[in-house]
Formats: C-alpha cells, structure tokens, sequence
C-alpha cells in the first residue's frame, strides 16, 4: 500500500501544500486573514486560525515534510505540538529553506521521502 504524501512549505502569512507522488503533482495555497487582539496588537489569533488551517490541509496525509525558515517551522511546531498533537507522526522532515521554487520542492520532498525509506526498510514513493 503506498502512503501518500505532501510538503508544506510556510511563512508567517502564506503556507503552500503540494501533494507529491505520480505524475501530477496538486497544489494548494493558505494565506491567513488578519484578526488582531486588542493587547499588543497582537497576531497570536490569527496565527493560531492559520496553523490549524494548515494542520487541517495536512491531515489528508500520510507523510508530510515541512519546510520553511527555521524561525515559522519552529512556531509551527509548537503550534502542532500543543493543539493539534495527532498530526505529529505525519510529520517526518523539517527542512529549512527560503521561497524556494516549485520544481525545488518537489525535489527536496522527494529526497526526504527517499532517505526516509530508507531508514525504515518501506517503500512508500514510487
């Protein structure tokens, strides 16, 4: 059975899942919508509202690699660690990249799912 698999790659504001396996490859984009509190004038909701809408796009998989600047993949992970811990076994790579291409992606997710098959003896990614 082949598992399914995805990379998201994030900032702050925009988040971009790409379903990586076969010949086509399915891309979805996440932009949060801006809803500051009164202390501070703070994100903190907003951020919240678009992890979890980012969590809820990765839930459909069975492997997902995220990749970003260390600084959103670090938040990101505490975000999923805290409210949305299910989704933890999912998440197999953290790679730390800057606006990288789409073809740049799907390479650098490729590679991941690779060496992870190889590290657990699965053949998961055709």
């Amino acid at each position: 059975m082949s598992a399914s698999h995805a990379l998201v790659w994030l900032d702050h504001h925009h988040a971009k899942v790409m379903r990586v396996g076969g010949d086509t490859h399915a891309v979805t984009q996440l932009h949060d919508e801006k809803h500051d509190t009164r202390q501070h004038n703070s994100g903190v909701r907003t951020q919240h509202e678009f992890f979890g809408a980012v969590c809820d796009a990765l839930a459909a998989f069975d492997q997902v690699v995220v990749a970003g600047s260390g600084q959103v993949q670090t938040d990101f992970r505490h975000y999923v660690t805290k409210h949305r811990s299910a989704l933890l076994p999912a998440l197999i790579g953290w790679e730390t990249v800057n606006h990288p291409t789409d073809p740049e992606l799907i390479a650098l997710a490729t590679t991941v799912f690779h060496a992870h098959d190889r590290m657990t003896g699965q053949r998961t990614l055709a």
